[in-house]
């Protein structure tokens, strides 16, 4: 698996406009408040030092900062062995992940969209386990043929018996979570073992804006209690469910974040939690939330600078398309969200190869995706100079008129350049594309051929006895 790391220097905001974000999401915490509902939060917040009046809660400084300060600034993610797979810090390394399942698939031989169905796991699973640059999958719980009601269950228990890095997993309902935790606990051995080594993670959203439903906040309060991380994303649409100003968008996602932070920490102090932003904009021409705007991508560029500040983990969003199919559309839309991300200071990266803005999950478009992720991370280096990288005495020893072609510094430095396996750079092109036949090829090698090494069968026995409750 690969790590995608940074060197160049790439910011959307200064310290000036972060500073002005923050007081003003400050406000907007102590002294105008949020509506948060769950009775149990509602206690922890009111002996944790917030001002609280029916569901609506106040969150003076004193204890923003006290939860800023407990909250932690790292955190070591696993692979379903119990080996380190991500270090998610302010060192910029980047991770990026896609879906194991989705209310659509794009068939990858078709290039149409049908309903998505508990088989197609194994293969998302497979896809994601195969490629070097996708590190964690998402679990949402949609297959079209699963019951609705142990959709969360049994698609997190095919993704886990399936997947052998990260799982990312979210939940239908506030039941089904403990349950989850509970099935992932046999995997690592008991539940203090899946805290101090989790290979899970939860995603929850808050209701933009400035609301925090019983659902959101027993997510966050099951999570802590649990020591799971957990991703707190609100999820705005500017001119819908937030004011249409970037800045503006910007305080009120951070507003909602820092509650979550709050919330957290007066649960269980230390319990570890995600920084994460969607703030997108509604378009007035077709009402829908845009997941290829360009507004959508700066502005989550601007919010991992936003998480930067608290020294806290982001979980972004790249690599998807408002496209249904893989098209020229969709090709663009993923290559500018993905550049994006890599040059912004996002750790976690969501959604890689999900179209039709949220609709579906295209393993084609996936497989792409790695090797535009391998292009722009040879990108994101950025330069080293050093006494040894200007090679002054290569360049003098050739002189004037002369090449480069026999030198030991070429044949010692020619594979430090990145190679595509898709994007090729022949001499003579064919006359029609052939990248879409190869990545075809690449997902039938995968298919048949990529092993995904197999739970102990003593655990996969128990798993696939609590599975039998679901059917």
């Amino acid at each position: 698996m690969e790590t995608t790391q940074r060197n160049i220097e790439f910011n959307v905001l200064n310290q000036t406009k972060i500073e002005m974000i923050h007081e003003k999401s400050m406000d907007l915490l102590e002294n105008f408040g949020m509506q948060v509902t769950g009775d149990r939060t509602i206690d922890c917040l009111k002996k944790y030092g917030c001002t609280v009046d029916g569901n609506l809660v106040k969150f003076p400084k004193a204890v923003v900062d006290k939860a800023l300060n407990t909250i932690p600034k790292e955190i070591t993610l696993y692979n379903r062995d119990g080996q380190k797979s991500m270090v998610i810090n302010n060192q910029n390394n980047v991770y990026f992940g896609t879906h194991s399942d989705q209310l659509e698939i794009l068939d990858y031989k078709t290039n149409t969209a049908r309903p998505f169905v508990k088989s197609d796991i194994k293969d998302m699973c497979k896809i994601a386990s195969a490629l070097s640059n996708i590190s964690f999958v998402l679990s949402v719980g949609m297959c079209a043929d699963v019951d609705p009601k142990v959709q969360s269950q049994i698609t997190f228990i095919e993704t886990l018996k399936n997947f052998d890095k990260t799982i990312n997993f979210s939940t239908n309902d506030i039941g089904s979570l403990q349950e989850i935790i509970d099935i992932a606990a046999i995997v690592a051995g008991g539940h203090k073992e899946l805290a101090e080594k989790p290979f899970i993670f939860n995603y929850c959203e808050p209701i933009p804006p400035l609301t925090h439903p019983v659902e959101s906040t027993e997510k966050l309060f099951i999570s802590a209690t649990n020591k799971i991380p957990v991703v707190y994303m609100p999820y705005s649409m500017m001119g819908g469910t937030a004011p249409l100003s970037i800045a503006a968008a910007l305080t009120q996602n951070n507003a909602e974040i820092l509650a979550g932070v709050v919330i957290t920490q007066a649960v269980n102090e230390g319990a570890p939690m995600i920084y994460g932003s969607m703030p997108t904009i509604f378009d007035m021409q077709t009402t829908i939330g845009s997941y290829g705007a360009p507004e959508f991508h700066k502005s989550i560029a601007a919010a991992s600078e936003l998480a930067n500040y608290y020294n806290l983990p982001f979980y972004g969003t790249a690599g998807c398309s408002d496209a249904k199919t893989i098209d020229p559309q969709s090709v663009a839309e993923v290559q500018m969200e993905l550049f994006s991300t890599i040059l912004s200071k996002a750790n976690l990266i969501h959604d890689v190869g999900v179209l039709d803005h949220c609709n579906s999950v295209a393993p084609a478009m996936v497989v792409l995706a790695n090797e535009m992720i391998d292009q722009l991370s040879a990108y994101s280096k950025g330069v080293e100079v050093t006494e040894k990288t200007l090679a002054m005495d290569v360049i003098k020893g050739v002189g004037q008129g002369g090449h480069y072609l026999n030198e030991k510094h070429t044949l010692k430095n020619f594979r430090t350049i990145w190679y595509p396996e898709f994007f090729k750079r022949r001499m003579v092109n064919p006359d029609q594309s052939d990248v879409m036949e190869m990545v075809n090829a690449k997902i039938d090698t995968i298919l048949t051929s990529h092993v995904v090494p197999a739970l102990d069968p003593a655990i996969l026995a128990e798993i696939e006895k609590i599975e039998k409750k679901y059917l």
